[in-house]
């Protein structure tokens, strides 16, 4: 059965969808494949600090929220889970996960309200997928219920503003005059927080977890030129949205703009370095 108690002074978890979160479905529908293909390497590099975060000791279960492409239940299977679940809104996803990491239960579900009962899980974590959420006070403290006390909660998200390598495109879109499309809102004004390493700690604080802890990562990616630019015009994310706001004739014009842009970021073999900036949070159920 599914448990649905909201822990002791945290936010009462909905189910209600925020037009941000009908955004989001429509943004990712259909678009695993290519998420596969083109971002999914970049949003593995913070995966080993994320499970150390967690401390994952062997035989713990564990859960992969808005797993993607399988990346994070592959390394909690790897690092000696005894039982990995995994669990993200996209059948896509579900699917790809699926193929890649076929020991894990891998469900449909999405964020404030998952299909597992209360204290489930030893550690949960959570990569890159609080920046989907309409809700994310209200799905930190779903991920807490589902923890078991003493267990532990980890996730990461983009940090704002973004370092270089993150805004590239974004950049190369704004030359072109492109703009948010009109169904593309922004979190609600009451959902959202700073991102910066004192606004996901507070957050943390604020779900009810306790010891909580956020760092900031910076690495630096590596990618072609036209393997960073084929995410974006296939449509991933938000910043693919506002690239094809315009049609073709915009996707050209931003193109223009960014190998113009590339200049200050291409080695000498002509490869990109990309600098990035994450954050990464923990706290005890």
């Amino acid at each position: 059965m599914t448990g649905t108690s909201t822990p002791s002074g945290g936010p009462r978890a909905t189910n209600t969808p925020t037009p941000f979160d009908d955004a989001e479905r429509r943004i990712w529908s259909g678009r695993a494949p290519a998420y596969a293909r083109t971002y999914a390497q970049l949003c593995a590099h913070p995966v080993p600090a994320l499970l150390d975060a967690a401390r994952v000791p062997p035989g713990a279960r564990v859960l992969d929220v808005g797993c993607g492409s399988g990346t994070v239940s592959a390394a909690a299977l790897a690092r000696g889970a005894a039982a990995v679940h995994a669990v993200d809104a996209e059948p896509g996803m579900v699917e790809v996960t699926r193929r890649a990491v076929p020991d894990a239960d891998v469900r449909v579900g999405r964020l404030p309200e998952l299909p597992y009962a209360d204290s489930s899980f030893d550690a949960v974590l959570g990569n890159f997928v609080l920046n989907h959420v309409g809700r994310p006070l209200a799905a930190l403290a779903e991920l807490r219920r589902i923890t078991r006390p003493g267990g532990r909660v980890a996730v990461t998200i983009w940090r704002a503003p973004g370092a270089p390598g993150q805004t590239l495109i974004g950049r190369a879109a704004q030359a072109a005059g492109l703009t948010r499309p009109y169904w593309l809102p922004a979190l609600a004004p009451e959902d959202a927080f700073p991102r910066t390493p004192e606004g996901l700690a507070a957050l943390f604080g604020t779900a009810g977890f306790l010891e909580a802890e956020c760092v900031e990562l910076a690495w630096e990616h590596l990618s072609g030129a036209g393997e960073w630019w084929a995410g974006a015009e296939q449509g991933i994310g938000a910043i693919g949205q506002v690239l094809n706001s315009r049609g073709a004739e915009g996707v050209a014009e931003a193109r223009r703009a960014y190998d113009g842009l590339c200049a200050a970021f291409r080695s000498a073999d002509g490869t990109l370095v990309l600098p990035h900036l994450a954050l990464l949070a923990a706290g005890t159920a």
